[in-house]
């Protein structure tokens, strides 16, 4: 059965993420999502919780019976727990819980992936590059509470979100001061993935660890302070933390633009690089991106951009309850689960 969105009977979308829990609801087909509001994922036992308190907010709409939300972490089958929060739910126990007829259930940055088409050019921030074409495969990356990585493939007039977990893999290392960096996160975690450092809380690890190395003193520290910090000059080894930071993100989003063959683009989301941009604009990222040799020519013929709109992921999110309900699919794939 399909659902078309309307005011009396919107679709409800989310973006759930290790820190805040968005919503907003969908009115009309295509349209984006309004009424949007954050909440704080901790203040909730559970995604019904959440979305109840959500729609208490709301006004003017009917409640809805459909939902797209995005999470972070992988999704398959009806069992979901957030990769870096508390949250641990059945999709179907959610489902009934709150009546409704469907609820889709999409990683964040696949979600995220899914909305690339719809940006337009208020929305990014150029970082090098040629043009964006989403008739070839995107890649979409991002450091927040976690580091998510995904992308788009076209087929047939839509977008096939690719569900991955690689900000697990391995941290990339190329400079000294990026070994010296990773040997001292070696010995705090054994294994040192790219997530380890290219997240908020990597921003204050990668801190000490470069005053650790210059023989600085360092405070506890906030990743909020960090970037303040750095992009002030009011402290050199903020001011480095940020450099090297960037430097390491864009040889992470080479990898992945190599891996997945992304040369419709790379979009680097998250809730960190917005509030930096000018340190990332003028940074080592887009040298280190292309740095590939000897892809170097293959690379740096791809665009890179900064994600700037507010919640793009609610967009994807609507996008992907689109997708599922047009072409009838079945009830649960790799991609992403519908119940």
């Amino acid at each position: 059965m399909t659902s078309i969105p309307s005011i009396e009977s919107p679709w409800l979308v989310a973006d759930i993420g290790g820190t805040n829990a968005r919503f907003g609801v969908v009115t009309e087909p295509g349209g984006r999502p309004h009424q949007v509001k954050s909440l704080t994922g901790a203040d909730y036992p559970d995604l019904a919780s959440a979305i109840e308190t959500y729609m208490a907010t709301t006004s003017g709409v009917g409640r809805p019976t459909v939902g797209g939300v995005a999470v972070a972490g992988p999704v398959s089958g009806d069992r979901f727990r957030l990769t870096n929060a508390s949250w641990d739910f059945s999709v179907n126990a959610t489902k009934q819980a709150l009546s409704f007829r469907h609820l889709a259930l999409i990683n964040d940055f696949s979600a995220l992936a899914l909305a690339v088409p719809y940006l337009d050019h208020n929305a990014v921030v150029p970082l090098g590059g040629g043009e964006r074409n989403t008739d070839l495969p995107v890649a979409v990356i991002g450091p927040g509470t976690g580091l998510g990585v995904s992308g788009i493939v076209p087929h047939q007039g839509m977008w096939i979100p690719l569900a991955t977990e690689g900000g697990h893999v391995t941290l990339p290392v190329e400079t000294d001061l990026e070994a010296q960096i990773a040997a001292l996160l070696r010995r705090r975690f054994g294994r040192v993935s790219a997530e380890t450092v290219l997240c908020g809380v990597g921003l204050t690890r990668l801190y000490h660890c470069i005053a650790a190395i210059r023989g600085a003193e360092s405070v506890i520290i906030s990743p909020a302070d960090v970037c303040a910090r750095g992009r002030s000059g009011a402290d050199p080894i903020c001011v480095e933390t940020l450099q090297v930071f960037c430097a390491m993100l864009g040889n992470f989003a080479g990898n992945v633009a190599l891996t997945v063959g992304a040369r419709g683009g790379v979009l680097i989301g998250g809730g960190i690089l917005p509030r930096m941009r000018d340190v990332l604009q003028h940074s080592e990222f887009r040298a280190r991106f292309e740095n590939k040799a000897p892809m170097t020519g293959y690379v740096s013929a791809i665009s890179t951009e900064l994600i700037i709109a507010d919640s793009p992921a609610l967009l994807g999110a609507a996008q992907w309850i689109t997708q599922w309900l047009a072409q009838e699919l079945t009830p649960t794939t790799s991609e992403g689960a519908l119940v």
